[in-house]
């Protein structure tokens, strides 16, 4: 097993990592019945996006000699409903400015093939934008 999910009333769960023990939470959100106080579900898969993104977007950078510390990804997440899901998936990721244009197609053709980016239903939209100036 990866981990482990308890759920731990009032629409709550906590989520484990079976291998490191590393934690988090997640709460059902305001919009649908819960107190918003941590990562709903949703959340979860729409931040693991940007977090995939920019993991497979650093293995292939240092691999190239290129420095991406300090990248940071934002992340929208929209629902709708009947049935409630996860709708659209917006990602603004800003990455370091001097970086090659060649170098730079490569770590943007990287993350668009990330395996999170390759799972997620192609119902999802799914808006990526990179901000080469940070």
């Amino acid at each position: 097993m990866t981990s482990k999910v308890t759920y731990t009333g009032e629409l709550r769960t906590r989520c484990v990592h079976l291998r490191s023990g590393s934690e988090f939470i997640t709460d059902a959100p305001v919009d649908n019945q819960g107190l918003g106080q941590a990562f709903s579900p949703t959340d979860t898969v729409a931040t693991a996006l940007a977090s995939c993104m920019l993991t497979v977007m650093g293995i292939k950078a240092r691999g190239m000699g290129v420095d991406l510390t300090n990248a940071t990804a934002g992340v929208t997440k929209h629902m709708a409903s009947d049935p409630r899901r996860i709708s659209k998936v917006e990602v603004r990721l800003e990455l370091p400015a001097n970086i090659s244009d060649k170098d730079r197609k490569i770590l943007e053709h990287t993350a668009r093939t990330c395996p999170v980016l390759l799972s997620l239903h192609e119902a999802i939209e799914k808006e990526i934008t990179f901000y080469w100036g940070l």
